[in-house]
């Protein structure tokens, strides 16, 4: 398990992030760099991955974590790079399902999901359906996820509502939006980290992070760890956040 909550001073309490979310990036260079396969380095960023769920169940304050796991994008990635990866999450979801429940983390899963390989969706649901009732950390993992797309469906689910008579279009409010997108149940994040040096958001939650503020870091996914964690969380701290809002004197 990572380094224990109070890693966070007690007194900045008030502004720390209780959604946060991640573009895990830097696999495939961290292996290049290294010369092995780039298998290994998304290896290696699971087991990042598992790190990162103790750390983030450690500090109390975070309750919900969302991953960019794989993007629609990922799909035009060599046939056998997109395999691997596929049997990663096969791996990962049959290994660590029991462990996940133990530790009381509610797992949810958003994107075109029915894109996926049937034996996929089956496990998804069965993790899914496993830990809905935990009350711990909430994670939500962004499968073959495109928030342009994901934009596009909820779009597609209000008109079939307006033609139904169940909806008029002056009654379509930002709220109403938000409640036909995969993250319906979920908040807004407040803060989102990208590893990998890029500097955009490639995608991914676009109109959730209309206030979210950003953290940028150079590390490589399979190299980042508790403490950088905790530097995004006291780089966020540090922040004011006015949604628009002039400062108070």
């Amino acid at each position: 398990m990572g380094p224990a909550a109070q890693a966070i001073p007690a007194s900045s309490a008030p502004a720390l992030p209780q959604h946060i979310a991640i573009i895990m990036d830097g696999n495939g260079r961290w292996a290049d760099t290294r010369k092995v396969t780039r298998m290994r380095g998304h290896s290696q960023g699971s087991e990042v991955l598992r790190t990162l769920l103790d750390s983030c169940r450690a500090r109390p304050f975070i309750r919900y974590l969302t991953l960019y796991a794989f993007s629609l994008e990922n799909w035009n990635r060599p046939a056998d790079e997109v395999e691997d990866l596929m049997n990663l999450l096969r791996h990962y979801l049959r290994r660590e399902a029991a462990t996940l429940h133990e530790n009381n983390i509610r797992m949810q899963f958003i994107g075109e999901l029915e894109t996926l390989a049937p034996d996929i969706q089956r496990d998804l649901e069965s993790v899914r359906t496993l830990t809905q009732n935990n009350t711990g950390l909430t994670v939500s993992m962004a499968i073959s996820y495109g928030s342009r797309q994901e934009m596009a469906t909820a779009m597609k689910r209000i008109c079939k509502k307006i033609e139904a008579g169940a909806l008029v279009p002056d009654a379509i409010t930002a709220d109403v939006i938000s409640a036909h997108l995969h993250t319906a149940n979920t908040p807004d994040p407040d803060l989102l980290i990208r590893t990998g040096g890029d500097e955009r958001l490639s995608n991914f939650l676009l109109w959730q992070s209309a206030y979210t503020e950003f953290y940028f870091t150079e590390k490589l996914w399979p190299d980042f760890t508790p403490a950088d964690l905790d530097a995004a969380i006291e780089c966020y701290s540090q922040r004011e956040r006015r949604f628009g809002k002039r400062k108070e004197a």
